[in-house]
């Protein structure tokens, strides 16, 4: 509060100069009147000096009392006083009676002593300036009344009014800090008709007087009734005029803008209340506004109030039934102010008005904070807070409209692998910790121009806008995977995340719906080929858009039981008789015919229709294995089992229900697993691997050799068998490398006591090369392909060569090849038997 207690410091020593300069011209008047006396003018009788003084107090008593912020200025009838003493009595006794009268006055009122001086002061210059014009104007007693009394007394009168004006309206600029234009042009009309029936007051005394003195008796009822008429004027004049001010703010205080109303309501109640100050104090917000007629000093949270000097006039806001209180408005004055009637009317309804309008102003502002939470909402996703799909269509469609735009745009289509394994091992609340930090980390990978998107579940895009050339979207989503490298800090858990991305350049035409479709596309082919990244290419398009309109499908498809199973039997090498059968899943769909599972596997796996799914496969697999038992061929059925399958820890008691409700031993099921368990750390893996093998369920490693951590998998999964990838066995004729790993990973088996199955066995060669290395299992299309469980049946029974339950002849003679025992560990490990744990 520093700076407004400066400028009233300043504004009180420039009103104390200007009341000296006035103090000291009307003192030199008085010396002049005085010297003028004392060198022999007419001193007049006492009567004279009572009846001038008397005149004098009497004019300035009867007034009209107008407020200006804290200080209450009175128009008085000084100036006719003076006028009709000047005319009866010599200009220095007139002068001298003036500064005694006004003197006498302001010490009874008590009124300041800066007041006092400026009230003598002002009236003697204007007597002496007024008795100074009227007699340069020829006054004098003569018979041309116009002339010698009219004219005179009128310019006197003007001269005296005009001297007023100039030394009175300043000094209530400076002490209110009303601007001195306005209170020039403020009521100038009824002042100039108040000052002509003045001039009319005091030439009609003055003509009283010479033509008889005893209608002087008339003039005090006649001077009454015309300061009773002004006095009505004035006062309906200003209440006419605080009603247009009043209905002026309040039409003001109608905006929705807070900060507005706010504003609005401090400067023109400073002009409707004529306030030195005004605040206005909001319940609830913590918020004040302070200010005054020009502009707002102070906006923000409430604290220590403003100067206290003074008087403070309090009003709550409240509204006409009192039930609403938002807040307190404070005028501020410099000193001691006490509200009329009209005033106090006045403030209740501006008060009423205000806090409507703050009513407004809030639930406008709620209401708009509401929709910019409804439009940010519609546009952004709710968990990671990045923009959603329908603002990346909006972007994106509005960036490839624009007609000027710089540069190549392209989107990248972000997917996290095994992100479905995160949710039901470790709980949703886990998987969107995933995806916040996952989002934080490609937000930071992002530059600028970028937009970063969540499409849904564990799908991210990014469009990268105002690229230089195509080629380097590959290099900026290279940036955006490698933010995704290191491993997340999941409640202590360190898991790693792996995603595939996929690159589609803006097309020509098709617009961003088929730049979305493209980068699907494009990361769907990076997951199949076992790659990070690929770039969308329009020849490889057509599989890709078939797998998408078979993905909507597969509701309907589990629904209606449109998935069934053929079965390839397993058969010993040597001998060619079938020794269990591996269950294959295909979809006959009603318009496109038998679906190959590369088609649509992977789409189950994403749509939430995976334990669904493998129910129902499971299901048809231990029915045909029941089929064939009661048929006398007790054959172990082979099932492939998803790895999110194993991440779920309801996995293995629905396995067994599925056992147990076919009543089928769970040695007479083996489940296949895939190399590519990329999250198989995982401690869920381990219970649920461990207690399928516990109740006697059988393990195959499949694909084994495929991956790069085939050793580290085989020493944390407990399996019964390994399955050597169809690659090996088609190319070990011609390579050494082939048969090399068949060899080592027979021998592997055999030192673990594992049966070992070669996938892919096409010819009898193949066959006889791999019994000669040791493999005693083998399926292919040598020994069939896959049938449904009936053919298969049937296939049984009829055998080859007369011998039911074959495939193939034997390779030697009945009795010729002797079999050596399996070791220890025939079978795979005893049940619980875990190997050390080899470095991945």
């Amino acid at each position: 509060m520093a700076a407004p207690t400066n400028r009233r410091t300043e504004t009180d020593r420039r009103l104390q100069s200007l009341v000296g300069l006035v103090v000291v011209c009307a003192s030199a008047a008085l010396v002049v009147s005085t010297n003028q006396l004392l060198a022999g003018g007419d001193p007049g009788n006492l009567a004279l000096w009572a009846a001038l003084v008397s005149l004098v107090a009497i004019g300035v008593t009867v007034k009209v009392r107008v407020r200006i912020r804290a200080t209450n200025h009175d128009i008085a009838w000084t100036e006719t006083a003076i006028l009709i003493g000047l005319a009866v009595a010599p200009t220095p006794v007139v002068v001298l009676a003036t500064a005694l009268g006004i003197a006498i006055t302001t010490w009874l009122d008590r009124k300041t002593t800066l007041k006092t001086l400026f009230g003598i002061g002002k009236n003697t210059l204007v007597a002496a300036v007024a008795g100074t014009v009227l007699h340069a104007a020829g006054w004098r007693t003569g018979d041309d009344l116009l002339v010698h009394l009219v004219l005179p007394l009128s310019v006197a009168y003007l001269a005296a009014v005009v001297l007023d004006e100039l030394v009175t309206l300043p000094v209530i600029a400076m002490a209110t800090g009303e601007r001195l234009r306005d209170l020039f042009r403020e009521d100038w009309g009824l002042r100039a008709a108040t000052a002509a029936a003045r001039l009319l007051v005091i030439v009609g005394t003055v003509f009283i007087l010479r033509a008889d003195s005893r209608l002087l008796l008339a003039v005090p009822p006649l001077v009454l009734s015309l300061h009773l008429l002004y006095s009505n004027r004035v006062r309906t004049r200003t209440e006419q005029q605080a009603w247009q001010r009043l209905a002026r703010t309040t039409d003001a205080l109608n905006v929705v803008d807070l900060d507005k109303v706010l504003t609005t309501a401090v400067t023109q109640a400073a002009e409707l209340f004529s306030a030195d100050e005004v605040e206005i104090s909001l319940r609830g917000t913590g918020r004040t506004v302070r200010g005054s007629a020009g502009t707002l000093t102070y906006d923000g949270p409430t604290g220590p109030g403003g100067p206290t000097e003074g008087s403070v006039i309090s009003a709550r806001l409240e509204g006409h039934d009192r039930t609403v209180d938002v807040g307190t408005l404070r005028l501020r004055f410099r000193g001691p102010v006490r509200f009329s009637e009209r005033e106090q009317y006045t403030l209740r309804t501006f008060t009423s008005a205000l806090c409507t309008a703050v009513r407004n102003a809030q639930a406008y502002a709620e209401l708009a904070r509401v929709a910019d939470e409804h439009a940010y909402a519609a546009t952004h996703d709710t968990l990671t807070g990045l923009a959603n799909r329908r603002h990346l269509l909006d972007q994106g469609s509005e960036q490839l409209n624009a007609r000027h735009a710089d540069g190549v745009t392209a989107l990248v289509l972000i997917d996290l692998n095994h992100f479905k394994e995160v949710n039901d091992t470790l709980g949703h609340a886990a998987g969107d910790q995933v995806l916040l930090q996952v989002a934080d980390r490609l937000r930071g990978a992002a530059q600028g121009g970028d937009l970063v998107a969540r499409l849904g579940g564990d799908e991210f895009a990014v469009l990268l806008r105002g690229l230089p050339a195509p080629a380097v979207a590959a290099h900026r989503t290279e940036a955006l995977l490698a933010a995704l490298h290191e491993p997340l800090d999941l409640d202590g858990m360190r898991i790693s995340v792996e995603a595939s991305g996929g690159i589609a350049i803006a097309p020509a035409s098709g617009g961003m719906p088929e730049l979305l479709r493209r980068a699907d596309v494009a990361m769907y082919q990076a997951k199949r080929a076992g790659q990070r990244i690929a770039t969308y290419a329009s020849t490889r398009d057509t599989a890709d858009l078939g797998r998408l309109t078979l993905g909507g499908e597969l509701p309907r498809a589990v629904a209606d039981q449109e998935f069934t199973v053929n079965f390839q039997p397993i058969v010993d090498l040597g001998t060619g008789e079938v020794t269990s059968a591996e269950a294959l899943a295909r979809w006959h769909h009603p318009v496109h015919g038998v679906i190959d599972p590369l088609r649509f596997l992977e789409a189950v796996e994403r749509s939430g229709l995976l334990p669904a799914f493998a129910e129902a496969i499971l299901d048809q697999a231990l029915i045909a294995a029941n089929s064939w038992r009661d048929a006398g061929f007790d054959l172990p059925v082979a099932v492939n089992v998803s790895p999110r399958s194993l991440l779920d820890a309801r996995f293995p008691s629905s396995v067994l229900a599925r056992l147990r409700a076919h009543d089928l031993p769970p040695d007479r099921l083996v489940l296949e697993l895939t190399e590519t368990l990329t999250l198989s750390q995982l401690d869920v893996v381990d219970r649920v691997l461990s207690r399928l093998r516990d109740e006697g369920v059988r393990l195959a490693l499949d694909d084994f050799g495929t991956g790069y951590s085939s050793l580290s998998l085989l020493s944390r999964i407990p399996v019964h068998e390994l399955k050597i990838d169809r690659s090996f066995v088609s190319a070990m004729e011609g390579s050494a490398e082939a048969a090399a790993v068949i060899r080592s990973t027979l021998d592997l088996g055999r030192s673990l006591g594992l049966t070992v199955v070669a996938e892919g066995v096409e010819s009898e060669p193949q066959r006889r090369a791999l019994w000669e290395l040791g493999c005693t299992a083998g399926q292919g299309h040598l020994f069939g392909r896959p049938v449904p469980a009936g053919t298969l049946l049937s296939t049984l029974h009829r055998g080859f060569g007369g011998r039911t339950g074959t495939l193939a002849p034997p390779l030697h003679d009945a009795g010729t090849v002797v079999r050596l025992p399996a070791g220890r560990r025939q079978g795979g490990r005893s049940r619980g038997e875990r190997l050390p744990h080899l470095p991945a």
